[in-house]
């Protein structure tokens, strides 16, 4: 196991809500195979139980002068590193949780809501979708732990 880095920040769309940012909350409680418990996304795609994101698409956009309250990326996870930098098939382990990282976040047009170049221009940085492996509580300041590659 090797840590990778830290949890900046948790955010969950409760049932109800919509647009972005997503709200901040002091704890994600997830669920093996269902996702984030009362996400408004929870057990509709198990690939898409969670949505991890770096603090460098926030960088990437302020380079760009777009200034970005967390959140509005719409993740779940904000990391202090680069989630790309791993592969699909990662598994990472975040207080008590196991996550896998199923694949990679698409082009959202709906990020344009904020400047009609983000979309683009984080398109391949946003984030990748994870599936929870185990339950588990996760809160800003867990460690990432890389546990390693599984399928």
């Amino acid at each position: 196991m090797i840590l990778a880095g830290e949890v900046l920040g948790t955010f969950s769309a409760p049932e109800g809500t919509g647009g972005l940012p997503r709200p901040r909350v002091e704890t994600l409680r997830l669920r093996a195979e269902y996702g984030i418990e009362g996400d408004k996304f929870a057990g509709k795609n198990p690939d898409r139980g969670v949505l991890i994101t770096g603090k460098y698409a926030y960088d990437l956009a302020q380079r760009e002068g777009i200034e970005l309250a967390p959140g509005s990326l719409g993740e779940n996870l904000l990391l202090d590193f680069d989630p790309h930098r791993f592969t699909i098939g990662t598994v990472f382990e975040i207080g008590g949780a196991r996550i896998r990282v199923s694949e990679s976040c698409t082009l959202c047009d709906h990020l344009a809501v904020f400047d009609k170049r983000l979309p683009r221009l984080v398109r391949d940085n946003r984030g990748v979708y994870c599936r929870v492996l185990r339950d588990g509580e996760i809160r800003p300041g867990d460690s990432v732990v890389w546990i390693g590659r599984e399928w």
